[in-house]
């Protein structure tokens, strides 16, 4: 018996982009038609009666979630699974709430295009056996009731084949191809479930969101199907710390999900932890390469106030998204009573909070060393660089809460002046404290808001702490962020110009991330750039980035400025900046933050003594500064 020729109906209102997805299924041995508009694809699905719709989102007069809601409305088209083909995340969830089956995102990719595909038709085949099963099992029926002997043996027989395929169906609905875990919508059902119960405080549970790290690179550079044989070890690595009670599924992409009940108030930072020590020891081979792997985990607590799954994963992904910015391989526990509850920052009384953390010294400074990156221009020895960081004490929780949380507050209840003085003054007095190390630190970076410098009086009150510590100038470099509005330019200039005959020096942070970097450059006395560590962190894997890098490393050296690249994260990254002649390097590569301390700077200081003239220019983000702390330095 010859097997059926599968058809597949194509509606793009592109013709290339038809060309594309047909070169790509020409071994598939199907019977592909094709449709350029929503009018011509609903004539050919109910002549034709494709197996399959490959359909475009976006296309003039009708698009596709139209089309697809005409496909399910009419019965003699309504069985016929739609795939969408689309550029845009945002259509996927209307895309399946319009009763499509499966998308493909834009640029395709032809394993991923030909594995749906093929899936789809499966599907298919076994929905149509499973239904002439049934026609088949009721006509014997009815024919073989005078033969009940032989009609039962027979029967079930097929009562086998058709719970089979039944069975089959229910996997290929609640499981991911690739790895045979449970698929999001699975997860999906199984949290619903869950989030009742705990409504009715019947169990507690957690929740992981583990997100690999550098599954891209993997992806692109060895193949999709190395990708997918990462995805199936990494699989394997984690189910094998879980418990037969746990329920883990594949999200989509490089993210997983975990979901454990009764795991206790520790349990499920337990658990990550574990996930991420156990990758430490995987290593990914494929051919002649190999991959060390890291993870980042972001662990929710499933309490009464999250009513949805939906909820669960904007919490979820916020707190993975965070736990990427704090670098490789860590953990973001997020729970709505901690200050540092980044969905939940609306809802803290942040005036009350900075206004009482204030009075009661609750703010810390912390630091973080640059390296230098190439020799100094006269041939001496670098003294130690740092740039110092601001954190929030929180001592009902006993949690430091970082800048990111409390810096727009702050600027918002005009608190952020208050905040800079706090800093400028501790960092000052801790140096006035060490007189015998000045001639070995070349420089001291602190971060102030562009709200700070339009204040009456700043530059003065950096005069007379400077002069009350006696701390000389030349040590003191004060970094503006290129992303806040320095709305007047002259008074700014003013600020930078008084402190300048100090010997103080200035840094212009995030390089790159605005648009107002060149006016700043050309119209304001900065001394140093430091680039954006959006732009550094992924320079050897982004060739966009690292294209950025560049241009704005030859941009400062036409203007004689030395270049700072902060979130250096690995040694590759540091190679690559050498090579562009970055001046100096920051990130967890090198040093990862900690308190702001004698003893810290002591240990940190270099061993020769350096000259106190020396000019090389270094600095660093306190106030909404992007440098993370990891989870071990929060602890």
């Amino acid at each position: 018996m010859t097997a059926r020729v599968s058809k597949i109906l194509i509606v793009d209102d592109t013709p290339h982009n038809i060309d594309v997805l047909s070169a790509t299924l020409n071994d598939e041995q199907c019977e592909l038609m094709a449709a350029t508009s929503g009018t011509r694809a609903l004539e050919l699905a109910t002549r034709g009666r494709p197996d399959l719709v490959l359909l475009d989102v976006m296309m003039p007069g009708m698009d596709g979630f139209e089309v697809c809601r005409r496909l399910k409305a009419d019965p003699a088209t309504a069985d016929i699974p739609v795939v969408f083909v689309t550029a845009r995340t945002d259509d996927v969830s209307q895309g399946f709430a319009v009763g499509g089956s499966d998308y493909i995102s834009k640029p395709i990719n032809a394993d991923e295009v030909r594995a749906r595909v093929r899936y789809q038709l499966e599907r298919r085949n076994l929905l149509e056996q499973l239904r002439e099963l049934n026609h088949s099992l009721e006509e014997k029926v009815r024919e073989r009731t005078a033969e009940l002997t032989i009609a039962n043996r027979h029967l079930r027989q097929e009562i086998n084949e058709r719970r089979y395929m039944q069975d089959r169906l229910n996997y290929l609905a609640t499981h991911d191809f690739v790895t045979r875990l449970y698929n999001r919508g699975a997860l999906d059902a199984h949290v619903s479930e869950l989030l009742a119960r705990v409504q009715r405080a019947e169990c507690d549970a957690v929740f992981l969101l583990i997100d690999i790290d550098q599954f891209r690179l993997v992806n692109e550079t060895c193949g999709c199907i190395a990708g997918d044989e990462l995805l199936r070890q990494f699989a394997d690595v984690v189910a094998g710390l879980l418990e037969r009670t746990d329920f883990f599924a594949r999200l989509g992409g490089d993210k997983f999900g975990v979901v454990v009940e009764d795991a206790g108030p520790d349990g499920g930072p337990a658990l990550a932890r574990r996930v991420l020590d156990q990758l430490a020891d995987f290593e990914f081979h494929w051919e002649e390469r190999s991959f060390k792997m890291a993870a980042s985990v972001a662990v929710v607590r499933i309490a009464r106030d999250i009513v949805s799954f939906d909820q669960l994963m904007l919490i979820a992904d916020e707190a993975a998204y965070l736990a990427k910015r704090e670098g490789r391989g860590t953990i973001r526990v997020h729970d709505s009573s901690l200050l540092e509850g980044e969905g939940h920052r609306e809802s803290v009384n942040w005036a009350l909070v900075l206004v009482d953390a204030l009075k009661r010294n609750e703010f810390r400074a912390w630091f973080q060393r640059l390296t230098p990156l190439a020799a100094a221009a006269d041939g001496r020895p670098h003294g130690l660089h740092i740039e110092t960081l601001i954190r929030l004490w929180d001592p009902r929780r006993q949690k430091l809460v970082l800048p990111g949380m409390f810096i727009a507050p702050a600027e918002r209840y005009h608190l952020i002046g208050e905040l800079d003085r706090w800093m400028i003054r501790e960092v000052v007095r801790l140096l006035g404290s060490m007189p015998d190390a000045h001639d070995r630190i070349d420089q001291v970076a602190i971060n102030l808001s562009a709200v700070s410098i339009r204040e009456p009086g700043l530059a003065q009150y950096v005069a007379e702490t400077l002069r009350e510590f006696g701390v000389p100038g030349r040590m003191m470099c004060f970094e503006i962020t290129e992303t806040e509005a320095i709305v007047n330019l002259q008074s700014a200039g003013e600020f930078m110009h008084t402190l300048h005959r100090l010997g103080c020096r200035f840094a212009l942070d995030d390089f790159g991330s605005g648009f107002a970097s060149f006016t700043y450059m050309r119209q304001l006395p900065f001394d140093t750039i430091k680039i954006d560590g959006m732009f550094v962190r992924d320079m050897d894997t982004d060739l966009v980035h690292g294209g950025m890098v560049r241009s704005m490393t030859e941009m400062a050296r036409l203007l004689n400025k030395p270049v700072v690249a902060e979130f250096v994260e690995t040694e590759t990254v540091a190679g690559l900046l050498r090579e562009l002649g970055v001046d100096w390097a920051q990130g967890f590569h090198y040093h990862v933050p900690e308190p702001l301390t004698a003893d810290a700077l002591r240990a940190s200081l270099p061993l020769r003594p350096a000259a106190s003239s020396a000019a090389t220019v270094i600095e660093a983000p306190v106030p909404g500064a992007e440098s993370a702390m990891p989870p071990a330095a929060l602890a």
